[in-house]
């Protein structure tokens, strides 16, 4: 697993630290790693199409050299 380190506003680190206080969260981890795939998960198909759409433009261009 990679470690990463991240800065949260005060009032975002609190939002977190009640949730995980009210069970919703085993730590903060845990809350920030879902938030993650969340994110993630309702933005995959755009994610998708801008890298397939990277992909054509560099295919293009190589085609034209």
């Amino acid at each position: 697993m990679k470690t990463m380190t991240l800065e949260l506003p005060e009032q975002l680190a609190a939002d977190v630290d009640n949730a995980v206080k009210a069970g919703w969260f085993t730590d903060p981890q845990e809350a920030i790693r879902q938030a993650i795939r969340e994110f993630l998960n309702s933005h995959r198909l755009e994610l998708q199409e801008r890298q397939q759409l990277e992909d054509i433009a560099w295919a293009r261009r190589a085609a034209k050299r």
